[in-house]
């Protein structure tokens, strides 16, 4: 067929072509089904099926106590998700892609394994997570722009703050909880794994007011989440 010809041909109303909406508009997919508790795990819960008619926790303070720490690790998740994919959406190098990918996906698990303890507690996640996704996301997007050691050392460093968090909440959930005790131990259990992964791959240790600055963001995220 001629040019000629083909240039007199109808085209398509709507013509497909890539360009850099389209990654945008996969991320504000995932964000709304992130923030929308759409998450669904590939790996079943470590709390295991609820049984009918239980309730381990009877003592509505203890309920709340719990409550408010599961709702500090569903922030904690939702975070982690935005902190990831900010960081590989930059990321110019495709191994470190596909570690960052790879520990958002186990993310994802944690976030669904906690969003479905918040509904046993009869609890909600925390109303400010879009203010923590954005701003997640945005740290993330600057992390993954100072390099890939730096960035690996981000992560290492957000999985370290993560597991001393955990610890600290399997000292503080009620005696009787042991569904939400399961899920925290497997997420610690998660969180070294990541901090090992972004070690062995070339993390480097970030300066100390980069730390220190993570730290008192951690804190006011924390105080926040447990109330709201």
């Amino acid at each position: 067929m001629s040019e000629s010809v083909r240039s007199q041909m109808p085209q398509p109303l709507f013509s497909r072509r890539h360009s850099w909406f389209d990654p945008l508009i996969a991320e504000v997919d995932v964000a709304l089904r992130v923030l929308a508790g759409g998450s669904t795990a590939a790996r079943s819960s470590p709390a295991g099926p609820q049984m009918a008619g239980i309730d381990e926790l009877e003592d509505t303070q203890q309920k709340k106590h719990a409550a408010g720490l599961m709702r500090i690790n569903q922030v904690g998740e939702v975070c982690a998700q935005a902190l990831y994919r900010g960081q590989a959406a930059v990321c110019r190098d495709a191994a470190t892609v596909a570690l960052l990918r790879e520990a958002a996906a186990e993310e994802v698990d944690h976030l669904a394994w906690c969003n479905q303890r918040l509904k046993e507690l009869h609890s909600h996640p925390s109303v400010l997570n879009p203010v923590w996704y954005a701003g997640s996301f945005a740290l993330g997007l600057l992390a993954g722009r100072a390099g890939v050691s730096r960035s690996l050392g981000f992560m290492a460093e957000t999985e370290r703050q993560v597991e001393a968090h955990l610890e600290d909440h399997l000292t503080r959930l009620p005696p009787g909880d042991a569904r939400s005790r399961r899920i925290v131990e497997q997420m610690k259990t998660d969180e070294a794994g990541h901090r090992m992964t972004a070690e062995k791959h070339g993390a480097v240790a970030l300066p100390a007011p980069v730390k220190g600055f993570m730290t008192f963001m951690s804190r006011v995220m924390t105080t926040a989440a447990y109330r709201f």
